[in-house]
C-alpha cells in the first residue's frame, strides 16, 4: 500500500494506450499489510507477483527473486526495465543488467539512505545505491527536494537524476464529498473538529509524535477526535499507546479504506509526521479535496505545500510544534482553507495522472533513441 504502488499501477495502464506492452512485477506483502493487486486489476493490470520478494533484507529470498526477475527478463525480453523502492530497485536492477536489457530507470520515492537505520547500515546503502546509479540509465526523483538530497548524499551528480513529480487521479476528490463515512462508525459529532492521519503505520511515519500531538490538542479541544487511517507494523504498539494516553474515546483506527472521497469528506484537518518523506500521496490527495494541511518539513514536503504558503510546515519529531500547529491551523480554519484551496489548484495542475504519462512517455523515447544513436 501506497505512493509508490498508486504510481505504478496508473503509470503501468496509462502507458498502454501510447503503444507500450508492459509487465508489472510486484513483490508480496507482510501480514499486517494491505496490496492493491485488486485495484490493478480493476485498470487492466494483471501483476507477476514474486513471493521471495519483500521489505526485508533476507540474502537467500533475495538471491531466488534476483534469479526469477533475470529469467523473467531473459523471456520477456524488455527494452526498459524501470524500478521503483529500494529492495526492488536493488534486485530489478542487477538483473536488468545481467539480461542485457539496454535502458535501466530507477526512481526514488525518497530513500532509505538517512534516517532509518545506524551509520554503517547507512554508509553501505549509500555506496550500494552509487554502484546501482552507474548501472542505471537514469535515475528519478520524484521532488526537487528529494534530487537535492540524493546529490548531496553522493548517488549521483545532479545531471544524471531527473525530477518527475508523483501522477495521481485527483478529479473525483475536488469535487463535493460524502459526509459522515468515518464519523458514523464512532458517532462522532459533526461539527467535532476530527483530525487525521493517513498512512502505513510504520516507525518513519511518526504516529507516536501524532499521537503525543493528539493529546495537548485534546487538552485544549476536548471535542476534538483524532482519526488514523492505513495500517502496519505499528498498529497494536499504538492502539497501546492510545490507551496509556488516556485517549481510547477520542482516538480510532479505521485500517486501510479504499474510498478516499469518504477519508476526506469528513477530516477537518489532514497531518502528515512523518520523519523522512518523498512525496506524501496523502497530502496530495487532502489538497485535491481542499483540506487544510499540518505536516512536517521533510523531503519533498515542503515543494508540495509551497514552503508554507498552501499549508503549514512544522519540525520533524516536534510533538509540541504539532499540536500547536493543528489547534492554530482549526481556530484559523476560514484561512487555512483559504490556502488548501491554493494547494487544489497546485496539484490538480502538477499531480495529474495525465501528466506522469507525458512525462514518462517522453523520457522513455529520449533515453531509447539515445541508446540507438550509440
Amino acid at each position: 500500500m501506497g505512493g509508490p504502488s498508486i504510481h505504478v499501477i496508473l503509470l503501468t495502464a496509462g502507458l498502454k494506450p501510447r503503444g507500450y506492452t508492459t509487465q508489472l512485477v510486484v513483490g508480496r506483502e507482510s501480514s499486517h499489510e494491505g496490496n492493491l493487486l485488486e485495484e490493478a486489476r480493476e485498470r487492466g493490470v494483471e501483476c507477476v507477483q514474486l513471493d521471495s520478494l519483500g521489505r526485508e533484507i533476507r540474502p537467500l529470498s533475495d538471491f531466488r527473486s534476483l534469479r526469477a526477475l533475470y529469467r523473467l527478463m531473459r523471456d520477456f525480453r524488455p527494452a526498459i526495465v524501470h524500478t521503483h523502492t529500494a529492495k526492488a530497485g536493488l534486485v530489478g536492477r542487477l538483473a536488468a543488467r545481467l539480461a542485457g536489457v539496454p535502458v535501466i530507470v530507477h526512481t526514488y520515492h525518497g530513500h532509505v539512505l538517512r534516517g532509518y537505520f545506524g551509520p554503517l547500515k547507512n554508509a553501505a546503502f549509500r555506496w550500494a545505491e552509487r554502484v546501482l546509479g552507474l548501472l542505471s540509465q537514469a535515475l528519478i526523483a520524484v521532488s526537487e527536494s528529494v534530487r537535492a538530497d540524493l546529490v548531496d548524499l553522493g548517488v549521483a551528480p545532479l545531471s544524471k537524476i531527473r525530477v518527475v513529480p508523483l501522477g495521481l487521479e485527483l478529479r473525483h476528490l475536488a469535487e463535493p464529498l460524502p459526509k459522515g463515512g468515518l464519523r458514523t462508525p464512532y458517532a462522532i459529532p459533526a461539527n467535532a473538529p476530527l483530525i487525521g492521519i493517513v498512512g502505513r503505520l510504520v516507525p518513519i511515519k511518526g504516529l507516536g509524535d501524532f499521537l503525543e500531538a493528539a493529546t495537548i490538542v485534546h487538552k485544549s479541544l476536548p471535542e476534538a477526535h483524532f482519526a488514523i487511517v492505513g495500517d502496519g507494523e505499528e498498529r497494536s504498539l499504538l492502539e497501546g499507546r492510545v490507551a496509556e494516553l488516556g485517549l481510547t474515546s477520542v482516538v480510532h483506527f479505521y485500517g486501510w479504506l479504499r474510498d478516499m472521497r469518504v477519508v476526506y469528506g469528513d477530516l477537518d484537518v489532514v497531518v502528515n509526521a512523518s520523519r523522512n518523506e518523498g512525496t506524501p500521496v496523502a497530502i496530495i490527495e487532502a489538497l485535491a479535496a481542499s483540506r487544510p494541511v499540518v505536516a512536517t518539513s521533510v523531503g519533498g514536503t515542503p515543494d508540495l505545500l509551497g514552503n508554507g504558503s498552501r499549508g503549514s510546515l512544522v519540525p520533524p519529531r516536534d510533538a509540541s510544534a504539532l499540536a500547536a500547529s493543528v489547534l492554530g491551523t482549526w481556530r484559523g480554519l476560514e484561512e487555512a482553507t483559504n490556502r488548501a484551496r491554493l494547494g487544489r489548484d497546485y496539484v490538480l495542475s502538477h499531480h495529474s495522472v495525465e501528466r506522469l504519462i507525458d512525462d514518462m512517455d517522453a523520457l522513455y523515447g529520449e533515453l531509447l533513441g539515445r541508446r540507438a544513436e550509440a
